[in-house]
Order: structure tokens, then C-alpha cells, then sequence
């Protein structure tokens, strides 16, 4: 039996302000069954690619890359704010909505031999995203495939990742801001 995962999804109006339809996915990992789901549906649409190294952006990425990680039985790569990772890293600047903000990752945790999933539980503006692809391709690693549990199309971030050579695969996709 397929669960309803979208079912699962609580929708908040009006946050983090007026006119925001947040989508709040600790509804969904909540649910142990919802969550075992996810990831696993994540994982069943990459087994075939290669995938040698999961890679999730901060915060809520973790929560489903390594879930994806664990089940396709390669390592996970957390991607993470400026200053949080100790030791040597390598960093992306991107562009916000108002200012810079920067992620990173180590400098040795991926390079020219691996094939990345990049795993997120949302893609709006697709703005982090590019970044975290741009970063890993740096090492030289081959980014062409990503997966989101949510995808907000109307918003246009999944498009933006395509014409950067990744696929994207999302669980759940809700239209509208």
C-alpha cells in the first residue's frame, strides 16, 4: 500500500508571513511510516544511477539524506553554513532575497570519482540548490541528479535545477506560493 504522503504534510497560512502557505514537513517524519516512505521512495528512484555519495543542504536535508544515504548504502555529505564544519572546507556564496550567504562542505568529502544525489525537503527558488551543485562540482564530482520530498513549481526552482543538467525527482509537488 502507497501511503498519501502529501496527506501527511501539514500547511501552515500566513507563515513565516501574510500570504505564505508553509509546508511543514515534521508532520510527515513524524510519522514513521511517512517518513520510512519517503526515503525510501528517494532512494528506489536513484538506485540505478551510480550513486556513490548523498548529499543534504542544512537543516531539514540531513534528515532525508541520510535517511536516502542509508538506504542506497553510500555515505552522506552534510552541506552546511559558513563556520559550522570543523577543519578544511570548501564554500559557495548564493545569492538571498536580501544579501550573500554562503554553505559549505569539506574539502575532501567529494571529488572527480563520485556521482552525487543531492537531497533537500523543499525546492522553491531553486537558489540553494544551484549553489550546492555549483560547490560539488567543484570538486569535480558529477552532480546530474537531485530529489526534494516537496516541489513548489509555481516558484520555478525545479526549472532553474534542469537548466543546470540536474534531474529533479520530487515526491510531492504543491502549487501555488
Amino acid at each position: 500500500m502507497t501511503l498519501d504522503l502529501k496527506a501527511l504534510v501539514r500547511s501552515i497560512p500566513d507563515y513565516p508571513k501574510p500570504g505564505i502557505i508553509f509546508r511543514d514537513i515534521t508532520s510527515l517524519i513524524e510519522n514513521s511510516d511517512g517518513f520510512r516512505e519517503s526515503c525510501q521512495r528517494l532512494a528506489d528512484a536513484h538506485r540505478d544511477k551510480g550513486i556513490t555519495r548523498v548529499a543534504g543542504i542544512e537543516a531539514r536535508g540531513f534528515i532525508f539524506g541520510a535517511g536516502v544515504a542509508i538506504a542506497l548504502g553510500v555515505g552522506f555529505v552534510p552541506i552546511r553554513k559558513a563556520g559550522k564544519l570543523p577543519g578544511e572546507t570548501i564554500g559557495q556564496n548564493y545569492a538571498l532575497e536580501y544579501g550573500v550567504d554562503t554553505i559549505e562542505i569539506h574539502a575532501n568529502a567529494v571529488g572527480p570519482d563520485d556521482t552525487v544525489l543531492l537531497v533537500d525537503d523543499l525546492i522553491a527558488t531553486g537558489g540553494t540548490a544551484i549553489a550546492a551543485v555549483s560547490l560539488l562540482r567543484r570538486t569535480g564530482a558529477s552532480v546530474q541528479h537531485s530529489a526534494f520530498v516537496i516541489d513548489l513549481p509555481d516558484i520555478g526552482g525545479a526549472a532553474k535545477l534542469r537548466a543546470q543538467g540536474v534531474d529533479v525527482e520530487a515526491l510531492i509537488a504543491f502549487e501555488g506560493h
